[in-house]
């Protein structure tokens, strides 16, 4: 990452309102390539609206959205697929009777050459291959058997296979919503070696969380939000978890205006 590259995704003046609600008042974020970028605040801050009006999901009431210095069409699911933007969601959306290698590539199948592939066979051999490789490439050496059902998986593996999918779609960034919900240590630290090695092959990455710990340990910045807007942006290694809960609660301001407190 060099200051003469663009980000891979610059939001500006984002905004949002459902009714009279006004849930993203002036939503802002910045991602360089091979970059982790931590977005915390507490509930109703505006996370999963900044997040929606980037992934395409809700088509935002004012702002702009580029990725590699490129406008992005808004209100878009697959405006933003195309410019290499796959969110990876709290529901996962995985089909549980499906192998983790169908998994992979659910509604994007490889299909055998020839005929056979223009008649809707599948080339599953192909599909497992790839599978493997992409695990490799991603370190994930929790999963032995890509063949196994997604619904035999824990819910850490099945959190990785989710990742993994995002990862092989992403041309550019991926968007994690609280991957860590509901894990216990070890399937936690599992994700959080995905999001590494997701980083390591120079996409950038957006995750959501309240596991604030775990953004520490992963997160090269953390963009803090409340009341709908981004309150501090700062390198992770300059925050302590005390210091981000009393930015979320609005007991500190911008570390970029002031110093923190030791």
């Amino acid at each position: 990452m060099t200051d003469r590259q663009p980000p891979v995704l610059r939001a500006t003046g984002l905004a949002k309102s459902f009714g009279h609600v006004q849930a993203l008042r002036h939503g802002e974020l910045t991602v360089h390539a091979g970059e982790v970028v931590a977005l915390v605040g507490d509930n109703g801050a505006g996370k999963s609206t900044l997040i929606s009006c980037i992934s395409g999901t809700h088509l935002p009431d004012a702002g702009e959205v580029r990725v590699d210095d490129r406008p992005m069409p808004l209100g878009s699911i697959k405006a933003a697929m195309e410019h290499g933007i796959a969110t990876v969601y709290q529901g996962l959306a995985m089909a549980p009777d499906l192998s983790v290698a169908e998994n992979l590539f659910l509604s994007c199948e490889l299909r055998r050459p020839g005929l056979l592939g223009r008649l809707g066979l599948l080339d599953k051999k192909a599909m497992r291959e790839r599978a493997w490789e992409l695990m490799d490439s991603l370190g994930i050496t929790t999963l032995q058997d890509v063949t196994l059902p997604v619904g035999d998986l824990s819910g850490g593996q099945r959190q990785v296979v989710a990742v993994a999918r995002a990862v092989s779609r992403a041309g550019r960034l991926v968007i994690m919503d609280e991957p860590t919900a509901a894990l216990g240590a070890r399937q936690s630290q599992m994700v959080i070696e995905t999001i590494r090695a997701t980083r390591d092959r120079g996409l950038g990455v957006v995750l959501i969380s309240h596991d604030l710990p775990r953004v520490l340990e992963v997160a090269d910045r953390i963009v803090v939000m409340r009341l709908g807007r981004v309150v501090a942006d700062v390198p992770a290694r300059d925050l302590k978890i005390g210091q981000i809960v009393a930015l979320m609660l609005g007991e500190q301001n911008d570390p970029r205006e002031e110093s923190l407190p030791a």
